[in-house]
């Protein structure tokens, strides 16, 4: 039989390749026979065929690929009686229990075919079926993704739609090429040398944040136009960045890109307010111009300029919701921030800026943290929550402090650049 290939562009495809080759052998990290779910959309045809191929190379068990259409998820939410949105079926929850208990690999494919498809929809519809997903997949986010007992990667691919929000004087096709170019050269497989490059990249993460661990930092001080936040942490917390490990020993890349180091806060201490330098989406809507105040540790004013419903309706979802569980050190230095885009795509965006996450905390920046009870994060201000959102803050006009728990400060980010050893390439 002839073989059969969804069509891409001709000129991009030694770069596809190698993507492909990237997200199986360094994001993954496919172990011989183990599981892999593939989730994401239906359009990205030509990335699933490439990498698919890679992981059974690699020796991969079992690859399930979990395809949505978002056309079909925006019918659900208009059509559906209310009282069922909030459930999902059983083998849901058993799913992903097993790629748990089974030490799989997961991989979530960003990238929308219609980026605003669920804008228009009720908020408070569009945040239960949200929240009904979370539940039934909880044990994976606190086990297989907090554990690190599943090899975690999310990565992007382009579509038209999305291509065109970033580039609208192109035409559909150039505006998709221009896309992929943009993810291959910031994942840096628009080099044949990628691999090494990736492990380079990793030492500095790693050095980095080792670093930051070791400066015992108690606030950071983030200051600049329409700023002036501190966010405080614990005597236990612990900074990563670059790739993890699996209780087996594996190594992993969470995020393609990532340019972050990251720990996780006293939810209790945040205060002050904070501009957001990049529109950012939550449940499908684009909240713009956003400035948060902070107060005891908690959101107590909120105002943007646009997806004000949709945020509100967010924040209401648990009590955690308004409180911090992420704060993540980015530079100008970062391809992400080079490309001079904003990419309106978490993963990447979060790439691009200094950033704090509403809602969930992660148990893994703690010092003991994954053998410590709900009761025992709390204490220390480990926050937990159905929810967690990055909101981009710094730019290079943003300034970030470091007060030491010895009372020293430490200039960590100014004007953008990293400061003394902390510093890059």
């Amino acid at each position: 039989m002839t073989e059969i290939s969804s069509p891409f562009f001709p000129d991009l495809i030694p770069q596809l390749d190698r993507y492909a080759t990237l997200i199986a052998a360094h994001g993954l990290n496919v172990q011989p026979g183990q599981l892999v779910q593939v989730i994401g959309e239906s359009y990205h045809r030509p990335l699933y065929e490439r990498l698919l191929r890679e992981l059974y190379r690699r020796g991969a068990g079992f690859v399930h690929v979990e395809l949505s259409d978002p056309l079909l998820q925006r019918i659900r939410i208009q059509e559906s009686q209310p009282q069922f949105l909030g459930s999902t079926p059983d083998f849901y929850s058993v799913k992903f229990r097993e790629l748990v208990d089974s030490g799989a690999a997961n991989l979530k494919v960003l990238g929308p075919e219609f980026p605003t498809y669920l804008a228009d929809l009720p908020p408070q519809s569009v945040n239960e079926v949200r929240k009904a997903a979370y539940q039934s997949a909880k044990y994976f986010y606190n086990e297989g993704i907090e554990r690190s007992k599943v090899h975690w990667c999310v990565v992007a691919a382009a579509t038209p739609g999305w291509a065109a929000r970033l580039f609208p004087s192109l035409s559909a096709q150039d505006a998709e090429a221009r896309l992929w170019g943009e993810i291959f050269r910031i994942c840096r497989v628009d080099r044949p040398n990628f691999l090494e490059l990736w492990d380079q990249h990793n030492l500095l993460l790693h050095a980095r944040a080792k670093r930051l661990t070791e400066l015992k930092i108690k606030e950071i001080h983030f200051e600049g136009p329409g700023t002036d936040l501190v966010v405080g942490l614990s005597e236990l917390a612990v900074f990563k960045g670059g790739s993890d490990l699996s209780p087996k020993g594996h190594s992993f890349e969470p995020n393609l890109p990532t340019e972050e180091c990251f720990t996780t806060p006293d939810c209790r201490v945040t205060r002050g307010s904070v501009t957001a330098t990049r529109p950012f989406l939550v449940n499908g809507t684009l909240i713009r111009d956003l400035r948060l105040t902070f107060t005891n540790g908690e959101i107590s004013h909120f105002e943007c300029s646009e997806g004000e419903a949709a945020l509100r309706s967010y924040l209401d979802s648990d009590s955690g919701a308004k409180r911090l569980g992420e704060v993540a050190l980015v530079g100008t230095d970062s391809p992400v921030f080079q490309s001079g885009l904003v990419f309106e795509e978490i993963l990447f965006d979060e790439n691009a800026a200094c950033h704090i996450a509403i809602g969930s905390a992660y148990k893994g920046c703690v010092r003991g943290g994954a053998g410590m009870s709900d009761a025992e994060c709390a204490d220390i201000g480990c926050n937990s929550s159905s929810v967690h959102t990055d909101i981009m803050i710094s730019s290079e006009r943003v300034s970030v402090t470091a007060r030491l728990f010895n009372g020293e400060s430490v200039q960590l980010i100014e004007r953008g650049q990293w400061r003394s050893e902390l510093a890059t390439r």
